[in-house]
């Protein structure tokens, strides 16, 4: 039997375990994944709890895509050059390997159309925690020429932006005000990568005003990574204005599939668990 499990705070709004116990069960696979809910004091605790249950591997979820990789003992090339991880495998000798599917889920989810148009282009992206970075690194492999950054905290968020300089030195990389927000007209691409407009953390608000979205070009594209409810209040605004949508269900949905087959070495099933995901939100 393999045991897989979520660990992050707040859980309510994670449809991980729906998703991943659909594909075990499309499968034929004797396993359970499980939602288990960890404040960042209980994130040492959670760890150890993990590894002495026999599990077999876990995903990192808000707040601690970051401080895993303080209990990692190697990482794959992405979660390395991302300096977080949200996937880890468990091996057999109870060291953790820790990935980072967010970025192949991000990029998956993008058109190639699209991707071709957002080479040697601007984007903007809303926050700098894990999924930021693993958004930034996606559009650096697509190919843009600049990413503006928006943040609460500048100060917390330019270590972040400094590492990714380092990392990716043909790229221009800005870091402004959240609050200064009010001009998107030469990013082809907004990103909002916050809490903001998810399920039990101000859902129904957006990230941004809709006269700030509105200075957006026609052509360009609104991708929230939220993705319960499936329609926040930003995706709302952004089809209320007729501008193309990418919704955060499919990012969500290819991280996970990436996810599955890391653990378990076998090809998950995305349009079951995209399916199960769907089930769950138009209940």
């Amino acid at each position: 039997m393999v045991k897989f499990a979520v660990i992050g705070h707040p859980l309510t709004q994670s449809l991980s375990a729906v998703m991943h116990n659909a594909t075990l069960k499309a499968l034929e696979m004797d396993g359970t994944y499980e939602l288990l809910d960890t404040e960042s004091e209980d994130l040492v605790s959670r760890v150890k709890m993990l590894k002495s249950q026999n599990y077999d591997g876990f995903n990192v979820t808000i707040p601690h895509k970051v401080p895993i990789t303080l209990f990692l003992d190697e990482f794959d090339k992405s979660a390395d050059i991302a300096g977080c991880a949200n996937t880890v495998k468990i091996l057999p000798d109870k060291s953790l390997k820790g990935y980072n599917t967010d970025i192949y889920g991000f990029k998956t989810a993008i058109p190639e159309d699209i991707q071709k148009s957002l080479k040697n282009n601007k984007v903007t992206i809303l926050g700098t925690g894990g999924a930021a970075r693993a958004a930034a690194i996606a559009f650096c492999e697509i190919g843009v020429k600049t990413i503006d950054f928006y943040a609460r905290n500048v100060i917390n968020a330019s270590k972040m932006v400094n590492f990714l300089r380092e990392k990716f030195p043909d790229i221009k990389f800005n870091l402004k005000q959240m609050q200064s927000l009010n001009d998107l007209s030469d990013s082809l691409m907004l990103v909002n990568s916050t809490p903001i407009g998810m399920r039990g953390k101000a859902m129904g608000m957006s990230p941004i005003e809709e006269s700030v979205l509105k200075t957006l070009p026609k052509d360009a594209v609104v991708y929230d990574i939220v993705y319960n409810p499936l329609k926040t209040e930003l995706i709302k605004l952004a089809q209320k204005n007729n501008y193309q949508i990418i919704t955060g269900l499919d990012m969500f949905v290819h991280q996970g599939a990436k996810a599955f087959e890391i653990w378990t070495g076998k090809k998950a099933i995305p349009e079951v668990m995209k399916m199960a995901a769907l089930e769950e939100l138009a209940e």
